[in-house]
């Protein structure tokens, strides 16, 4: 039976319960489930367990059972990590280069102790968890530029170039997206980088902005996977932010970034909406149109309003196009059980069962006073690191994501499983031929199931709130 056999202590000193355990797959066989464990208790955190051998389908029959089937296959897995704001990064980049060197060791590696992030978004010009409001294209108030002629990234090369160039380098093949909180002021109705729309005359050089911004990280040695025309097109309220309707975002793409980027020869994608999964209307708007779909790769969410089975409403619909979850914050009130919970069933398990090639959170990195932040941005976010010095501590969001992302490369598929109430989960087949499992109990009392899979079955029992991935 599966239990709380390794005591794990919450620790914040840099370089201790660094999961050198918890992720080792020395030993993993077709025969025997290598489970790995996070108790609500903090007792275990991602903890290699003792193997699980698969017995006769005649043991323990009378119990649920959780049926894992290879032929049945899903979409495939993009990755799991994090947004990376300019915070996170100078947070990063103040760290001792040795110190550094070893985080981003554990966080991007594919050996030894990492958790193997695959995936991260960043924003283009800045997010509400930089340090200041700013696009790549500033003016003076009353000033324009429509041929973008003062066009610079030079504020993403003070953090966040360099500390992508240092990811990079342990992980080339790691995934970027790319998102704006706002358009630069002078392209909006109010010319301020809170709220406003964007003037339709200001389109075609917003276009060329998104181009520039692509060629311009390329220049620097960094591809940008996919871009969102706009992050939460339907919350004005942040700082920085626009209001973007459904209409507004089908006229741009169809008429002025698909044909920008067509011009330019970008293989960048372009996912829509980028917002939460009350609205699957909004994406369905510009999916509806031939036209403007024909540069549209999918649709992205987010999960503070609504039910994730909205993306898989949105796949139903156009199941050609790629369905993304790409944000989700844990607040600095939450509970690490609560966070777990919810999080491991709506969006580790809920979004990919409902599509999505991918899951990242909200965000990778703070300082002990939740910041930096802009003035009016987010005061309750918190990041999967929390960053003081020397010391960091590693926070809900890091096992949520870590318990995925260690285990699912980028290239897997999702397989069948079926479904028991109180016992959410999902599978995974990866590029190697291994078998992931990944599950959460979210009764209030111990659940005993079996897994099964290839005629054999493996007892498994987890506590309450339990998180358990299994390989084999």
């Amino acid at each position: 039976m599966l239990v709380a056999m390794l005591m794990f202590s919450s620790l914040t000193a840099f370089g201790k319960n660094r999961l050198a355990d918890c992720v080792s797959k020395t030993g993993v066989t077709a025969d025997s489930l290598q489970p790995y464990l996070t108790t609500m208790d903090q007792t275990s955190l991602l903890a290699k367990q003792p193997k699980i051998a698969f017995r006769d389908p005649s043991t323990n029959s009378s119990l649920d059972q959780i049926n894992i089937d290879t032929a049945t296959k899903y979409q495939t897995i993009d990755g799991f990590g994090f947004c990376l704001t300019d915070g996170s990064a100078s947070l990063i980049e103040a760290m001792a280069p040795s110190d550094r060197k070893a985080l981003l060791e554990e966080l991007f590696g594919l050996k030894g102790d990492a958790i193997g992030i695959s995936y991260l978004r960043i924003s283009i010009g800045a997010s509400d968890l930089s340090d200041s409001a700013y696009s790549y294209d500033d003016r003076p108030a009353g000033k324009t530029d429509k041929n973008l002629s003062h066009f610079s990234i030079a504020k993403a090369k003070i953090h966040l170039v360099p500390l992508l160039k240092q990811i990079l380098a342990i992980n080339a093949s790691i995934k970027i997206l790319g998102s704006p909180w706002s358009a630069p002021s002078w392209m909006k109705t109010n010319d301020s980088s809170k709220g406003g729309s964007l003037l339709p005359e200001y389109f075609e050089s917003y276009a060329r902005y998104f181009v520039r911004y692509i060629k311009a990280m390329q220049k620097e040695g960094i591809r940008i996977d996919a871009i969102t025309p706009q992050n939460e097109p339907l919350n004005p309220k942040n700082n920085p932010s626009m209001y973007m309707t459904a209409e507004d975002q089908w006229d741009f793409i169809k008429n002025n970034l698909g044909p920008a980027f067509k011009k330019a020869r970008l293989t960048t994608k372009i996912q829509i909406y980028d917002h939460n999964a009350d609205r699957p209307d909004y994406p369905l708007t510009i999916l509806k149109d031939p036209a403007a779909a024909a540069y549209v790769d999918g649709s992205a969410f987010h999960l503070y309003n609504g039910k994730i089975t909205a993306l898989s409403a949105v796949h139903d619909s156009f199941p050609q196009k790629n369905i993304y979850f790409t944000e989700q914050y844990t607040p600095d009130n939450g509970s690490f059980a609560g966070d777990m919970r919810w999080h491991i069933s709506q969006l580790i398990i809920g979004a990919t069962r409902n599509w999505s090639r991918n899951v990242l959170e909200w965000n990778l990195a703070i300082d002990p006073n939740l910041g930096p932040h802009t003035p009016g941005g987010c005061t309750t976010c918190l990041g999967a690191l929390t960053i003081e010095r020397t010391l960091i501590s590693r926070n809900p969001s890091y096992y949520i994501i870590a318990h995925a992302s260690r285990f699912v490369p980028a290239g897997s598929l999702r397989i069948g499983s079926n479904e028991i109430q109180g016992l959410p989960n999902v599978a995974f087949l990866t590029p190697a031929g291994q078998k992931v499992c990944i599950l959460v109990n979210t009764t209030d009392q111990k659940r005993s199931f079996n897994l099964s899979f290839n005629g054999k079955v493996a007892p498994i029992s987890l506590s309450s709130g339990a998180v358990a991935t299994f390989v084999w």
